[in-house]
């Protein structure tokens, strides 16, 4: 049996993000490449919610980083991996014929850093990759993720010094993540088989567009799935916002400073309804119920809260049809010509952190919506005083960049 050196793609949130095409002039061709870049993103994004949500508790990561990360790998796959990812991960395969797949998911990604060091708020997203050092990468392939994901490659030695090489990757990955995300890679992750490891690191801190006044922060009863009640700190504020009525939830969009991105949040009428909202989460819907958010003042409480959230995603993965890459029949031959590597982990972390003035790290609020049902001149009252879904979408492009649920604010 001949020997698989492994590839390690690794993903990591330590903040929210937004993407899109602000100020660049392109092509309607390119228009619509990027539209089903989106597109497929997002399907990709609820299609793994609902794989995770199996788990018990808390959840927060960021399908956007995540498929960043894969669609570094996926330029080096061939034949049907490429075939199984390109399903898998809801990627198009006939992007704008001047750019290709690469150029205009790349393209998406720019905006982001573009757009964050404007000084509206700090963002900052950093691609990676590590490889062994004299292992032969093609040229082309690092050059691809260089121009089009501004990826340099960075040698080290996972042969002899594994443990060395993990703590170099670490250390990137705290840096860029300013502290938040700390030990990624666990012990024993990394071995003399590995040849590659490709990093994503996302960083976010923003206000929001409308802030809650800190002294109408007031501890107050969050109700558990089980019943159970204890105190939290719940932020205050009446004022308008995007705001839509369902007969089982209520959808509230809060804006970040200068509309480019919102947290959505999604709030079940019953303390049990979280479950039976999640299964209704699919895109066609999710849009739907976008479409129904309308401007009106608003009665807001929500939790202050934070949360870290780590995830070894290969199984999922294989779930959803992605079974080559992790195999021997892998092919990664747009790498390195050969044959001989395959993906043996994929690993995501993130941190949220939700407050008064905004958010910092990964952090996401998801409101969804319904038909509207508030009768003329009443006040709604959104009381998130019971687990809710939330979601960080960028508004420009449509893009969901992080997904998560509070089901314990305190925890």
């Amino acid at each position: 049996m001949k020997a698989i050196k492994y590839v390690l793609i690794l993903t990591v949130l330590g903040g929210i993000v937004n993407g899109c095409w602000a100020a660049e002039k392109i092509s309607e061709d390119q228009k619509t490449a990027r539209q089903a870049i989106v597109k497929g993103n997002n399907e990709f994004a609820l299609e793994l919610y609902a794989k995770l949500r199996t788990q018990e508790g808390n959840l927060f990561f960021s399908p956007y980083s995540i498929s960043t990360a894969l669609a570094m790998a996926y330029a080096g796959a061939r034949g049907e991996t490429e075939s199984q990812m390109a399903k898998a991960l809801h990627f198009s395969t006939t992007p704008s014929t001047t750019g290709g797949f690469a150029n205009e998911f790349g393209a998406i990604v720019k905006d982001l850093n573009v757009r964050g060091a404007k000084g509206n708020y700090e963002l900052n997203v950093a691609n990676a990759l590590w490889g062994q050092q004299g292992y032969g990468f093609l040229a082309e392939f690092l050059g691809l993720i260089k121009k089009d994901y501004g990826g340099e490659l960075n040698e080290v030695d996972f042969i002899n010094a594994s443990e060395t090489a993990r703590q170099t990757i670490n250390s990137w990955v705290e840096k860029q993540t300013r502290n938040k995300i700390k030990d990624l890679i666990q012990q024993g992750v990394l071995n003399s088989m590995t040849r590659l490891v490709l990093t994503n690191a996302i960083y976010f801190k923003g206000n929001w567009a409308r802030q809650f006044e800190k002294d109408k922060t007031k501890e107050s009863p969050f109700t558990l799935i089980s019943g159970k009640e204890f105190n939290v700190p719940m932020m205050n504020q009446t004022a308008e916002f995007n705001y839509m009525e369902a007969d089982d939830f209520q959808g509230l969009e809060l804006p970040y400073v200068n509309d480019e991105l919102s947290m959505i949040i999604l709030l079940p009428r019953k303390v049990d309804g979280l479950s039976s909202l999640e299964e209704k989460l699919v895109l066609e819907k999710f849009s739907g119920w976008l479409s129904e958010l309308g401007k009106r003042k608003v009665i807001v409480s929500m939790p202050k809260f934070r949360m870290t959230s780590q995830f070894s995603l290969a199984d999922v993965l294989r779930s959803m049809g992605m079974t080559d890459a992790f195999s021997e029949k892998a092919n990664f031959s747009g790498m390195n010509g050969k044959r001989d590597i395959s993906i043996s982990a994929v690993v995501h972390k993130a941190y949220v952190d939700v407050y008064e003035e905004g958010t910092e790290a990964a952090a996401a609020t998801g409101v969804i919506m319904g038909v509207t049902s508030v009768m003329p001149g009443q006040i709604p009252v959104f009381r998130a005083d019971h687990p809710f879904l939330f979601l960080i979408r960028d508004n420009k492009s449509g893009s969901i960049l992080f997904i998560g649920r509070a089901m314990n604010p305190a925890a």
